[in-house]
């Protein structure tokens, strides 16, 4: 698919759109969740699960940070908008609104619907953390476990509505969408992209994240593994 040269006269090219840090997150927190839902029910895997259930939660708390710290797309400011803002843009996709092909609103960053989205996996990331955790005490309760699967198979439904709204999206705008979070540019008009890919940070987060993983893997954290 191809983008559009130019938007209301303006010419469009390449811009730095996701910086490192942003791409890290994302590709590492999709690695996460597949591979700890993959390894669930394996009692084989059970720490491996772990180690992966984790470092998700790492980097969501990572994210938390980034979102209010980072570039300008990556920032909570930037695409959390009102539910009003959220059902506006879903409008959009209307049959109505769709009579030149595509939506009528175009973001470089997050829509306002899929920053709610990226909220609710935050959210659910982080409620799967913790109810693992609770999971894996000796006296936990039963319904904890069960709670923890429902939560995962959540995760996984947020993460299929995730794929299809990234297929629809880049068909009606003419964009890869995939390919912008692989080397983070879109084309835009000049000046609407980041100043910087902030690389080292990226290379320091997928090194500490990894790391953090093994050691979990290996039992260096036993408080959180026993």
């Amino acid at each position: 698919m191809s983008a559009p040269d130019e938007v209301d006269g303006a010419r469009l090219a390449p811009q730095l759109i996701w910086d490192l840090p942003t791409r890290v997150f994302h590709w590492l927190l999709a690695a996460c969740v597949l591979g700890a839902w993959l390894t669930a029910e394996s009692e084989r895997s059970r720490m491996l699960h772990v180690a992966l259930g984790y470092s998700a939660g790492l980097l969501v708390a990572w994210r938390l940070v980034w979102g209010l710290l980072g570039s300008r797309y990556a920032r909570f400011t930037d695409f959390v908008k009102s539910p009003a803002a959220a059902l506006a843009y879903l409008r959009g996709y209307l049959p109505a609104a769709m009579r030149k092909g595509r939506p009528q609103t175009h973001y470089l960053g997050h829509n306002p619907a899929g920053g709610w989205a990226v909220l609710a996996l935050l959210s659910a990331v982080s409620l799967a953390v913790v109810t693992g955790y609770v999971n894996y005490q000796d006296d936990s309760a039963e319904i904890w476990g069960e709670l923890h699967e429902l939560v995962g198979n959540g995760i996984m439904l947020l993460v299929g509505l995730h794929v299809a709204a990234v297929v629809a999206t880049s068909v009606l705008h003419r964009e890869n969408l995939v390919r912008a979070m692989v080397n983070g540019y879109k084309r835009a008009r000049s000046g609407e992209g980041i100043p910087g890919a902030f690389t080292l940070l990226g290379l320091l987060l997928a090194l500490a994240v990894l790391a953090f993983a093994w050691q979990v893997y290996t039992g260096k954290f036993p408080a959180l593994t026993s």
